[in-house]
């Protein structure tokens, strides 16, 4: 039986890899959702801005990864709006488009549900979507969910440890690919072929 919400997956994308669409695909196909949605973000409120490659790029590359897919979906939002580029934010603009009974879930990495604490209004967040955490096959998370207290309920704080999935674990990154373009080492097996040509064509990552 299909679920019919929404997979958010926000995200640099510099540039989006193979790991990405795998993992993504993996969540969706255990919360049994039909569409997952590819956030470029545009203004990342704990990235360093001058090193990220410009987002018309990140877009375009995001695009040409969804290109042909019946499960992806590319969003711009983040785009259309000034400043930060909040979690908050984005939910609440899907929240809008979709209305009040569609569930929406927002995927991270096992590596992002550590720094979750910080984020912006997250006992907020908690309750306008469903975070799903992409853990690694066989391991435990090692998370210390006592830096939660004191922000989000115990009833909070166990819909998180909940939401834990077991995803495949693909040694891939985006800090991988961009050492590769700079060395002049191949990334075909790490990026959709039409992501690699792209950063070709575009000579991104070289220096």
């Amino acid at each position: 039986m299909t679920n019919k919400g929404i997979l958010l997956f926000g995200g640099t994308f510099d540039p989006i890899h193979n790991g990405h669409l795998i993992i993504a695909r993996s969540a969706a196909e255990k919360l049994r959702v039909e569409r997952v949605v590819l956030i470029p973000s545009a203004n990342p409120p704990h990235k360093n801005h001058s090193s990220l490659t410009p987002i018309r790029h990140r877009l375009a590359m995001t695009r040409l990864a969804a290109a042909g897919s019946e499960l992806f979906e590319v969003s711009d939002c983040e785009l259309n709006r000034p400043g930060p580029s909040f979690t908050l934010d984005t939910v609440r603009h899907f929240r809008e488009q979709n209305g009040p009974n569609v569930p929406l879930y927002w995927l991270v990495g096992g590596d992002t549900i550590k720094e979750l604490a910080c984020w912006y209004k997250v006992e907020q967040l908690v309750d306008e979507c469903t975070i799903v955490t992409a853990g690694r096959p066989g391991c435990d998370m090692e998370v210390d969910f006592g830096v939660f207290r004191g922000k989000l309920s115990d009833e909070q704080i166990a819909r998180l440890k909940q939401f834990i999935l077991e995803t495949p674990l693909v040694d891939i990154s985006a800090t991988q690919i961009r050492s590769r373009v700079r060395h002049d080492l191949t990334i075909s097996d790490l990026t959709p072929p039409a992501v690699r040509d792209y950063i070709i064509e575009n000579k991104l990552y070289k220096t």
